[in-house]
């Protein structure tokens, strides 16, 4: 297991094969993860504890808001735009296809390398 430090909190990364992986992430509450997309993976959020937003939608005009509270999971597929707003702490279980560095940003509020801004 190995553990990411992320400016918005932190991921435990407790599983990574080839074909899968398994994280925990840590959001602070009122912090937010980039608004991004994927090319190929795909991936599925689980609510441990806390209250999340997930802001998602095929396209940068058509984004809907979707309150996620424990126990409670959605699937991303790739291309999908998303982010996650932590309304309070909140730990989640992502299980994804392992491609990892598959990020593009559209929009990132600790400018991080990747971000477009149209």
């Amino acid at each position: 297991m190995r553990r990411v430090e992320k400016p918005w909190g932190h991921e435990l990364i407790w599983a990574e094969t080839d074909r899968y992986v398994g994280k925990i992430l840590h959001i602070n509450a009122g912090q937010r993860l980039s608004l991004q997309y994927h090319e190929k993976k795909d991936e599925t959020i689980f609510v441990l504890s806390g209250e999340m937003e997930l802001v998602v939608g095929n396209s940068a005009q058509d984004l809907q808001s979707v309150v996620l509270k424990k126990n409670e999971s959605y699937h991303i597929i790739p291309k999908t735009i998303h982010r996650m707003v932590a309304i309070s702490d909140c730990d989640l279980v992502e299980v994804s296809t392992p491609e990892l560095l598959d990020v593009v940003r559209l929009q990132d509020d600790f400018g991080r390398q990747g971000t477009f801004t149209p």
